[in-house]
């Protein structure tokens, strides 16, 4: 089953909080080939953002996200729905990361503005990098949002240098975090590599012993061996450093 836009429905602004949020509807010119699409795989707020849009005169589309589509169909529809405005979440469930979708879709000439939920700055400094023309979190006003994608609309600046330089300092940092983290993983042994993913299973060094036919002492000293490579004190460091980066043993 592909990907397909849900038809624009009409109905009354709910904003994400519950109240009405007023906000000044755009001019006739700013209407004209407007059309907004909202990829996000939470319904309650991709219908809340069409109804607003739509009471404000735009040609709003929720992107639909059914089981069985994947990021390349999700992607391809995406483009070919012509949308003017791109209103992106990154989370897409079973479908990935939405940041996948920033550049291809800045290159087409969309405006892409990410509502996200996530607080990390350097996926945010990511987007910005990649074209996202803002970055928001969704527990902005509904009014704000709206508020981008009329001066998107209107040809008008989102995002002062102040803040694309601070979100693309931080996606620096994040990305040199990354490729740090990953340089340590690349020191372990295939045995510890092998330890440190059992640990990533939620075994304990008894159960890592008992399975691998070896002494619990030798499993803690390997495990004490990827604790000094990694630079962490403890195994749960161990772990979280490597599930931070998506590392996995094989």
């Amino acid at each position: 089953m592909s990907a397909r836009a849900t038809p624009a429905r009409s109905g009354t602004e709910v904003a994400v909080d519950g109240t009405d949020h007023a906000s000044s509807p755009p001019s006739d010119g700013d209407r004209q080939g407007a059309r907004v699409v909202i990829v996000d795989d939470h319904a309650l707020f991709a219908e809340t953002m069409q109804l607003a849009l739509l009471r404000h005169g735009y040609d709003a589309l929720v992107q639909s996200l059914p089981e069985d589509g994947s990021m390349a169909t999700l992607r391809a529809t995406v483009l070919g729905s012509r949308a003017h405005t791109v209103l992106l979440d990154l989370d897409l469930g079973p479908f990935g990361d939405g940041i996948d979708l920033v550049a291809p879709l800045a290159q087409s000439g969309a405006n892409v503005v990410v509502v996200t939920a996530s607080g990390d700055q350097g996926r945010w400094g990511a987007c910005a990098r990649l074209g996202a023309r803002k970055v928001v979190s969704k527990k902005q006003p509904l009014r704000q949002i709206l508020s981008i994608v009329r001066r998107l609309e209107q040809g008008l600046s989102v995002m002062n240098s102040g803040e694309l330089e601070r979100l693309l300092g931080a996606g620096r940092h994040a990305r040199l975090s990354t490729d740090d983290a990953r340089r340590r993983l690349d020191l372990l042994s295939p045995r510890e590599r092998q330890v440190l993913g059992a640990l990533i299973e939620g075994r304990h060094v008894h159960e890592i012993a008992r399975n691998d036919v070896v002494s619990e002492a030798t499993v803690r000293g390997q495990v004490k061996a990827i604790r000094e490579k990694l630079e962490v004190t403890s195994q749960l460091e161990a772990v979280g450093l490597a599930n931070s980066v998506g590392w996995r043993s094989s």
